[in-house]
């Protein structure tokens, strides 16, 4: 139903865009109507744009929390690992109760360097 106050704002948008967004908001059990008023309300009450806008391009770490870079480069690290134990090359790994450093063979098998 609408309401007595409303108007109806067009805008331009990217068709690809505009269907993803769709699409995302449907998820959230939103449509886009609601979705914009949410943003508009959300601009209203800060004063501002509700995020961060930068000329800085983005790159490793931009709009990432620590956690979140934390998270990234753990999941890069297992993906080497894996990709290094599919072709078959030793994994360079360090045993904390001996305190010492091992290659870890695709077999499992361990080689602690001396030194």
């Amino acid at each position: 139903m609408k309401a007595q106050n409303d108007i109806r704002v067009t805008i331009r948008a990217d068709k690809d865009l505009k269907e993803q967004a769709e699409s995302l908001f449907k998820r959230m059990g939103l449509n886009m109507s609601t979705a914009i008023n949410m943003f508009l309300r959300k601009a209203v009450d800060e004063s501002a744009i509700p995020f961060q806008i930068s000329i800085k391009p983005p790159g490793i770490g931009y709009g990432l929390s620590a956690n979140d870079i934390s998270a990234l480069f753990s999941s890069a690290v297992r993906e080497d690992i894996a990709n290094y134990k599919i072709k078959g090359h030793p994994i360079a790994r360090y045993d904390i109760e001996k305190k010492q450093a091992y290659l870890e063979a695709s077999d499992g098998t361990r080689e602690y360097i001396r030194g």
